[in-house]
């Protein structure tokens, strides 16, 4: 081999060496190929998924140029392992991106660290995961969603102005292991610890009409003079109006939930529950996808990014 023949041939080698050290996203852009962006989420079974994945679908419809859109959930709230089996599925898939509404907020930063060793870039949505244990693997996952609590305060506050200092409530929370749960429960107390209502009772119903109406029957039957039931979203409530009706207590007790899915919209009109939130499941999943494909473009890496890109929650009553 000549010395001109050799030098090509280790140009050309060292640029092949390059390009297969890069990160999955910039393998992405160095191909010419359409970005793959998996959505993760929890489960379809709550409605509220169902519109997340409804909305990002619609918006790769009208971008099907730009990128390419795999979407995901669990079958239950709490099934946090098939969830991680997802993320893995995804890493093993070399999709450019996750974008990731966590089941728990703890259990899912390993495989989040996993995907990000592996060079994909990794935005969490609606639920964000916890900013320590993110901070102990040196993880930077830039978050895409409401303030939790402020909405829930807002819910709150509106059921206020129904009450009286020192009236009974219960709070019925989501998975106590979610930050979106813990918010929403710290918001709702700040409301009635502002009014001075009495918080006899913190359960949580796991996101689930079933488990909500469970929580909210033994709440009502062990607190006779409950006089609202708080819960961290519509699913529950709609659980806690069937148990207010079983208990023969319609009209005595008011049910709050949070959401705004389409099932709890009859409830408001005719006042079995009092109000929502309003946290705009398809516009969060859209915001999401849009960090994850700016990051692509600008051929970022995850420890680049950081950050809180808030999204809209509003009150919403009759």
């Amino acid at each position: 081999m000549n010395s001109r023949i050799r030098r090509r041939f280790l140009c050309t080698a060292a640029a092949l060496l390059a390009v297969s050290a890069l990160p999955l996203s910039a393998h992405a852009q160095a191909a010419g190929h359409k970005p793959k962006v998996a959505l993760v989420m929890k489960s379809l079974a709550n409605e509220f998924f169902l519109t997340m994945e409804n909305g990002a679908k619609d918006y790769q419809k009208h971008n099907a140029g730009e990128f390419d859109l795999i979407t995901n959930g669990i079958k239950n709230e709490t099934d946090t392992a098939a969830q991680i089996q997802i993320v893995e599925q995804m890493i093993v898939s070399k999709v450019d991106a996750i974008v990731l509404a966590p089941a728990d907020s703890k259990a899912l930063v390993p495989v989040v660290k996993k995907a990000v060793d592996a060079g994909i870039i990794v935005v969490n949505i609606d639920n964000r995961l916890d900013p320590d244990v993110l901070k102990s693997k040196n993880l930077n996952v830039p978050f895409v969603g409401p303030d939790n609590k402020k909405g829930a305060r807002l819910v709150g506050d509106y059921l206020a102005k129904k009450l009286k200092s020192g009236d009974q409530v219960g709070i019925i929370e989501g998975v106590s292991t979610t930050t979106n749960a813990q918010q929403r429960t710290a918001g709702f107390k700040d409301a009635m610890d502002a009014l001075g209502a009495k918080i006899v009772s913190t359960q949580s119903g796991e996101w689930e009409i079933d488990k909500g109406n469970a929580v909210a029957s033994a709440m009502l039957n062990e607190y006779p003079e409950l006089k609202a039931l708080l819960c961290g979203n519509d699913n529950m409530a709609i659980g806690a109006v069937s148990a207010v009706r079983a208990a023969g207590k319609q009209g005595k007790v008011y049910v709050v939930g949070y959401d705004n899915i389409d099932a709890i919209k009859p409830m408001l009109k005719d006042g079995r529950v009092l109000a929502t939130a309003d946290q705009y499941a398809a516009r969060q999943a859209v915001f999401g996808i849009d960090t994850a494909l700016k990051a692509i473009k600008e051929h970022k890496k995850q420890a680049d990014l950081s950050g809180v890109v808030e999204t809209p929650v509003v009150l919403v009553t009759k």
